[in-house]
């Protein structure tokens, strides 16, 4: 949705007369609450709806029309807090998988020191299972996806402590 789409919008609900109009799509989520009439006042918030996803608030040129952003908190705490980490990030789309086969152990765990050149996982793309190996030396932090869980191109996998 573009920032013309959701300003003809913002006009639309505010003509109508209602006070709350949510939307919700596949990459988006926006809600608009107009005040009484008297007041003239929209108020827009503008939220990916993917949490890993990160998106910047669209900005609105109308003077009565001011964007709200979502805040976020724990996401900021987190980010503080793993800026100290290196992010090993997913190469391809795919399903991501933890343990070679569903009767062999896990690749690695948290807490674990692992090598450069270490597998850390697999990523199944179209029959495809592709080994992700480990770019530097340390230890694991924290997972940050599930066990067969679908993954996007460059989505975070696993925080490693580099000292």
């Amino acid at each position: 949705m573009d920032l013309k789409e959701i300003q003809n919008l913002i006009k639309f609900v505010a003509k109508s007369g209602a006070s709350e109009v949510k939307l919700e799509m596949d990459d988006v989520k926006i809600t608009i609450r107009t005040g009484s009439e008297s007041d003239s006042k929209t108020t827009v918030q503008y939220a990916p709806v993917a949490p890993h996803i990160p998106q910047a608030v669209a900005p609105v040129a109308e003077a009565a029309a001011p964007v709200a952003p979502v805040a976020v908190p724990t996401e900021a705490a987190e980010e503080d807090e793993s800026s100290k980490y290196i992010t090993v990030k997913s190469p391809i789309i795919g399903t991501f998988y933890r343990k070679p086969s569903p009767d062999k152990p896990l690749f690695v765990e948290v807490g674990q020191t692992i090598a450069e050149g270490d597998v850390l996982c697999i990523i199944e793309a179209m029959k495809l299972f592709n080994e992700i190996e480990s770019e530097v030396s340390g230890k694991v932090v924290k997972i940050l996806v599930d066990d067969s869980s679908p993954v996007e191109f460059d989505q975070p996998l696993f925080l490693v402590d580099p000292s």
